[in-house]
């Protein structure tokens, strides 16, 4: 008989689509449950049907604070009562302040907790937790704000990647006209769009060129709008999820550096500038991009230098001699020549599944 599981997540698309390929990886051995809040239910598969909505307010120190308080509180007894009456024996953490209910409610229960940290630096709810949990799994052991007394809690598997990505991997497509996949991820797109659309405009005129880029749902129109008088092949979306085939139909990704996005760019072996959001919490997305820079995958643009000059002089001389762009290429494949779905699965089984 299947014991049955629970994985907490929520938030972003960073945080919901690592908790998607690991139910996908215990679903045959375990009964999946997945909690979320409403943010992370626009990324969450519709066909997922064992669900639990866990609202978690982001506790910050406004006249609300109060009220978050006792909602908190609200939501860990939600928690308990959920997890003991579907007999959960062992809950999964994809991060973030939204698996605080949860995980408190775990460790009351004195369930099995395994926290994943997709990020190349510690995250705070993550941090939290360490002490509660049995272990917490990583692709680096470099981990930064990573507490030494912990280091036996890590486990370093390959990162977490959709299946489809694996199957499409090898693909690898000559498009006749060089294509531009612009992701500005769901924690804002607009400075690309302020900024790009004027230098693809530039270029077209002397470069067969094609672009895929996210915005807002609102903006979509505009934007095509845009690119068609221009008479530039474009693909304006929100949020696909097959994302996969985006990233296949292109030659270089102009993105911000959160782990998933990376990742997922970075498996299908297509080189990319990353601008990463010096906003994000511990600068984690400067981490991630820094990891794939230091391999020679990629190129990192600060966002106080992604202007429209600086943009346009990077693409040009890209365009113009693509040796470092082939350079990146290779060294992607050779990085991901080394991991298959099955290899991930075992490793996975085989720690979740250790007495």
């Amino acid at each position: 008989m299947k014991k049955n599981v629970l994985i907490s997540t929520g938030g972003t698309g960073g945080h919901v689509v690592p908790a998607e390929v690991l139910r996908d990886h215990l679903k045959l051995e375990f009964n999946v449950y997945v909690s979320s809040d409403l943010r992370g239910l626009k990324y969450l598969n519709k066909e997922i049907k064992d669900t639990v909505l866990i609202d978690t307010p982001r506790l910050n120190l406004d006249f609300l604070i109060f009220f978050k308080f006792f909602k908190v509180v609200y939501l860990i007894f939600k928690s308990y009562s959920f997890l003991k009456k579907q007999n959960i024996v062992k809950v999964l953490s994809t991060g973030g302040y939204m698996s605080l209910p949860i995980c408190i409610s775990a460790k009351l229960l004195e369930l099995e907790i395994y926290l994943l940290e997709p990020n190349f630096v510690l995250g705070r709810a993550n941090k939290f937790f360490l002490r509660f949990c049995k272990k917490i799994f990583s692709y680096t052991k470099k981990l930064k704000n990573f507490p030494k007394k912990y280091f036996y809690k890590i486990e370093i598997i390959p990162p977490l990647i959709r299946k489809e990505f694996y199957e499409k991997s090898q693909l690898d497509i000559e498009n006749e006209k060089f294509c531009f996949l612009v992701v500005g991820g769901s924690q804002g797109s607009m400075i690309f769009e302020n900024t790009i659309k004027d230098v693809i405009i530039k270029l077209s005129k002397d470069h067969r060129i094609k672009i895929i880029q996210q915005t807002k749902q609102s903006n979509i129109e505009s934007l095509k709008k845009v690119y068609d008088n221009a008479k530039i092949e474009n693909l304006i979306f929100n949020f696909k999820e097959t994302f996969f085939d985006l990233i296949k139909e292109s030659d270089l990704c102009i993105t911000r550096a959160g782990a998933t996005t990376l990742t997922e760019i970075s498996m299908m072996n297509k080189p990319f500038l990353a601008i990463p959001l010096y906003s994000s919490k511990d600068n984690h997305q400067v981490e991630n991009a820094t990891f794939y820079e230091n391999l020679n995958c990629c190129w990192v643009m600060s966002q106080k230098n992604f202007g429209k000059t600086n943009l346009e002089r990077f693409l040009k001389k890209m365009l113009t001699d693509k040796t470092e762009y082939f350079v990146k290429k290779n060294n992607l494949k050779k990085l991901n020549s080394q991991n298959t779905w099955n290899d991930v699965n075992q490793k996975l089984l085989d720690i979740i599944n250790e007495n």
